[in-house]
């Protein structure tokens, strides 16, 4: 009777701890500085880019181009927590979805990758002192570093 106890015991204090080390990595209050309406003009480009807050371990996002009165470009984003990894998922023109993984979070910085994909290879999300959101690209292309970088204002 004893064993079985102890057995219980450890049963629940494992569970206890995948619960707990776990549900860190579904937490993504530590993003919400992204949470907003962003805007920007970029080489005659007007940039918008929306993100929800996060919440049910996700944070829904969209991103919008506009030249000339007309759209140029779009993305459809999402960044999504489970248990094993927080995953930033984009799908440009709503294609489907590449993911890239959470590999640096440091206060208003974050760093997704996935070295596998062609270009980017990572997307750099930050938040500079004067309060703007800046977002770039960056990775391998025909062989040679390439980066693309974009900035934002509350809007």
């Amino acid at each position: 009777m004893h064993t079985s106890r102890i057995a219980i015991l450890v049963v629940i204090l494992a569970v206890s701890f995948s619960v707990s080390v776990g549900a860190k990595a579904t937490d993504l209050s530590s993003l919400a500085w992204m949470a907003g309406n962003w805007s920007g003009v970029q080489g005659g480009v007007e940039m918008e880019e929306f993100w929800q807050e996060p919440k049910g371990n996700t944070m829904l996002g969209l991103h919008r181009d506009v030249k000339g009165g007309r759209t140029v470009s779009f993305e459809f984003l999402r960044i999504e927590a489970t248990p094993e990894a927080i995953t930033y998922w984009a799908s440009p023109g709503g294609r489907p979805a590449t993911p890239f993984r959470l590999i640096e979070q440091k206060g208003q910085r974050a760093v997704f990758e996935n070295a596998k994909h062609d270009f980017p290879q990572r997307i750099i999300y930050w938040i500079s002192d004067d309060g703007a959101l800046h977002a770039k690209i960056e990775g391998t292309m025909n062989g040679k570093p390439a980066a693309e970088e974009w900035t934002w204002r509350r809007g």
